[in-house]
């Protein structure tokens, strides 16, 4: 299907960004690929779209774009796709092994993505954080930090709106805060020297964000990177091209991170996919934790204070009793967050002023709702058992647990212990609940569990929990598993429990 495409309304075309004469390969067209797919043709790019799936949302925003002639394609994504391009921009949400990107290291074609197009082109000081958890708080409560210390404050990446839509309003004085994935990362990374020239995608160097973080590694994502050791090594991509003038936060409580930050080097194992490596950390680094002081600089909590040593003079942050955020988890993204912020220029009154007013982010521990004396709580965004085990700490109130979604081959061992330590009914919905009550056989003598019950979706779990809780108690949807079995993302399945949850009867 041939089509035109226009730059997003109101984008100004900046004189570093020209990309005439160039012949790219959109692959992925969804919030990321559309956002860089606008960008590029803004700045003379000929594109060809590709997606696997068309849809009526992205009829809606393919019919938007009118100007320059482009291609779209619908459907198999084969080999021929690559004739005459010059570039592949790829969407984190498009695996880095199907054959058509495999072909396209074959051919030398240099592979990109929006997140590090934007990069190369933002004027203004970028703090990126990564993790396997904790990162959109972080970044949130970042930013708001950064706005309060005075600072315009642009906040994207992996959350919110895609940042290359805004570049051209951003100002060198302005701040950056980018949440990154490990499906992004490895994009940042050295570019193919294919036919050369003077194009952000021929960059042998690879790009670093000036502030980094890396909150924890845990198990994660295991359906998509073939082993920790691959999964790692993505999440390392954020550190590797820093230098002596820039930051980097590192989570003393984490072991392996811990022993970067003491070596100052990043070491990954070997592992499928993956070949062990250990490169020096070229950044200044701070660390944060809750268990320890930091050796030098860095944030810890110590008693009942969140505080921070820079430059070797330590001052207290805020005392815990006025933080909002629920969880010891948060109290981590709280301190890590005033190392980020402390890095790009803030004040400690600022960041104290940030953390008071700050309630959280939606679908993160939120409460949906009260209703005869019973909290129901979303946290849709406990895609991994290590995160709904987070949630699970939080809470000292008898629990009615939602879990389920799609399994993401992660282990749920110690999952299944602390629920048998801390949930009085565990209700298991969706593709993976089948899954999850195995693991939460066979029932220990000890088990706080009075039933475990499975449903087929979202909607009937609800119910059933709402016939089972008494005054006091928590019910928590914190699932443990990916949406994508019966919703397009997190997001969309927290707000479906929202909605569920504000119908029940008074």
């Amino acid at each position: 299907m041939l089509m035109t495409l226009s730059s997003h309304p109101g984008l100004a075309t900046a004189s570093s960004a020209d990309f005439s004469g160039q012949k790219l390969l959109v692959v992925g067209l969804a919030r990321e690929g559309l956002a860089a797919a606008r960008w590029l043709a803004a700045h003379g790019a000929s594109l060809v779209l590709s997606d696997l799936h068309g849809s009526e949302a992205l009829d809606a925003s393919l019919s938007e774009m009118a100007g320059q002639p482009g291609e779209v394609r619908i459907g198999p994504q084969t080999a021929e796709l690559l004739d005459g391009i010059d570039a592949v921009v790829v969407s984190p949400g498009v695996p880095q092994t199907i054959p058509l990107l495999q072909e396209a290291r074959r051919r030398h074609i240099p592979l990109t993505a929006e997140t590090r197009l934007f990069a190369q082109f933002c004027p203004a000081p970028i703090v990126g954080i990564t993790g396997s958890s904790g990162k959109t708080t972080t970044s949130t409560l970042t930013a708001r930090m950064l706005e309060a210390a005075g600072f315009q404050v642009w906040l994207g990446g992996n959350v919110g709106t895609p940042l290359s839509t805004e570049v051209e309003r951003m100002q060198p004085g302005d701040r950056v805060v980018m949440e990154l994935s490990s499906f992004q990362l490895p994009y940042w990374a050295e570019q193919e020297s294919g036919n050369q020239g003077s194009m952000p995608w021929h960059d042998s160097h690879g790009l670093s964000p000036h502030v980094t973080a890396i909150l924890n590694i845990t198990p994660n994502h295991l359906d998509r990177h073939p082993s920790m050791s691959h999964y790692t090594a993505a999440k390392s991509h954020i550190l590797n091209w820093q230098t002596a003038t820039d930051y980097a936060v590192l989570n003393r409580d984490d072991p392996m991170l811990a022993a970067w930050a003491e070596s100052g080097r990043v070491s990954v194992e070997a592992g499928a996919g993956q070949e062990a490596f250990t490169q020096e950390i070229g950044a200044r680094i701070l660390t944060f934790g809750l268990e320890s002081q930091p050796a030098r600089n860095g944030s810890w909590l110590s008693d009942g204070r969140i505080w921070l040593r820079w430059q070797g003079q330590a001052q207290p942050v805020i005392d815990v009793t006025e933080i909002r955020l629920r969880g010891r988890h948060n109290l981590a993204n709280v301190a890590a967050a005033c190392c980020l912020a402390k890095a790009a220029g803030a004040d400690i009154e600022a960041m104290a002023e940030a953390i008071r007013q700050f309630t959280g982010v939606a679908h993160r521990l939120e409460i949906v709702r009260v209703v005869h004396g019973v909290t129901w709580i979303n946290d849709s965004i406990a895609t991994s058992p290590k995160r709904a085990q987070a949630a699970l700490r939080s809470f000292s109130e008898p629990i009615i647990l939602l879990a389920g979604g799609r399994d993401k081959h992660l282990p749920w061992d110690d999952w299944a212990t602390l629920v048998h330590g801390r949930v009085r009914h565990a209700i298991l919905f969706g593709e993976a609940a089948g899954l999850i009550e195995a693991a939460l056989h066979p029932t220990p003598p000890d088990s706080q569990l009075q039933s475990i019950q499975t449903c087929a979706d979202l909607p009937q779990a609800v119910a059933l929990a709402h016939t089972l809780t008494q005054p006091g108690d928590v019910v928590l949807l914190s699932p443990g598993g990916t949406s994508y079995d019966s919703y397009v993302d997190f997001a969309e399945r927290g707000q479906h429990f929202r909605d569920l949850v504000n119908v029940l009867a008074d």
